[in-house]
């Protein structure tokens, strides 16, 4: 009779592994990386500890997708909902669970009910909260008055209905008004683009409604850097660079993993990456399919197009939709609102205070 092999223990959730020098690099940058998961339900923190070793919080939210930052607020678009948060250093000082440790604590403030319009980029412009409305395939606003009032869509849709017609979903910001957006492809019927979706992806510029570049591979994450256009070709794994006058792309850099979700704090862009579906036959003809069977965020040094760095997650997360980076805070926290917690830390303009919490007092 032949022995057992023991088992190999299965890693515990969140774990990850990553290169010898990220834990450095986000000291040296004084940031933490922000991460939304829709597939874990997870809002996850990233932070470096004495630039040696990087710490996780990981923070329960509801199919969260698209992040916005604009100073101390913050919002997250969920399943049916848009959360903005406000940051209270004076909260995180004297958080209860963990005095003295946080620089800084997200607190929810106010929720926009949305219903399930499967928003995807979200970002604060001069008028208030921006958000790409992948459901209606528009670019529309968030406030108290609807679940959302339309600000534009394609040229190419002829009527808002709920049918995601052509998978709008990334929006890069100019002066604060949204500039640039992406799209599956041109398509004016429902989930059009399913057809030939590695193929069709467009780039469109939202003043003058012209279409900029065709027959991208899955576009997400548009930004702009410094005038520069960057897109991340999801259905590659290319961060490129796109000349706005010819629509010609230039690639970067190239990784394995479908890349969506972009940010940068000076000279290092973050990008997302997520493990392939499995049970995908589109997936499973991507050039990297082999290869991407775990999600993470890979670090680039914009500059030069070389990879700095790599966190690769061994468990609890396959799908990444967006990263940022939070500039300043070395150990942020975050609150959601579906837990009691949040509701005991009380802010105004001149103080801060934490209720007792068996006399809320």
């Amino acid at each position: 009779m032949s022995e057992k092999q023991p088992q190999t223990p299965a890693p515990a959730p969140f774990s990850c592994t990553y290169s010898p020098n990220i834990p450095e690099l986000l000291q040296q940058l004084k940031c933490t990386l922000a991460l939304s998961t829709y597939q874990a339900g997870k809002v996850v923190l990233l932070s470096s500890v004495d630039g040696e070793r990087l710490v996780q919080l990981p923070r329960t939210f509801r199919k969260p997708m698209g992040i916005a930052l604009e100073g101390a607020r913050m919002a997250i678009a969920t399943l049916d909902e848009a959360i903005v948060l406000s940051n209270s250093p004076e909260l995180a000082l004297h958080y209860p669970k963990k005095p003295a440790t946080y620089d800084a604590l997200f607190m929810p403030r106010a929720t926009y009910y949305t219903g399930q319009v499967d928003i995807h980029d979200l970002e604060w412009g001069a008028d208030g909260l921006y958000a790409v409305n992948t459901s209606f395939s528009c670019i529309c606003r968030i406030d108290d008055n609807y679940s959302f009032t339309p600000a534009w869509k394609p040229p190419f849709i002829s009527k808002l209905v709920h049918e995601d017609r052509c998978h709008l979903n990334g929006m890069a910001m100019a002066e604060r008004r949204p500039k640039f957006a992406t799209a599956f492809n041109t398509g004016d019927s429902r989930q059009s683009w399913r057809e030939k979706i590695t193929e069709t992806g467009v780039l469109i510029d939202i003043h003058s409604n012209e279409i900029i570049a065709r027959g991208l591979p899955m576009p997400h994450s548009p930004r702009l850097y410094d005038g520069g256009l960057f897109v991340l070709l999801s259905a590659t794994g290319d961060l490129v660079k796109v000349d706005t006058d010819n629509g010609k792309a230039e690639t970067v850099c190239r990784l394995d993993g479908f890349a969506r979700g972009l940010c940068r704090c000076e000279d290092y862009v973050f990008i997302g990456l997520s493990r392939l579906r499995q049970n995908s036959s589109t997936f499973a003809k991507l050039p990297f399919a082999h290869r991407a069977q775990q999600a993470g965020i890979a670090v680039v040094h914009l500059p030069t197009g070389a990879l700095s760095g790599i966190i690769r997650y061994q468990a609890s997360v396959d799908e990444i939709y967006d990263v940022r980076a939070l500039p300043g805070l070395r150990r942020p926290n975050i609150l959601n609102p579906y837990e009691a917690q949040h509701r005991l830390g009380l802010s105004t303009p001149e103080a801060t205070y934490w209720a007792n919490p068996k006399t809320k007092q």
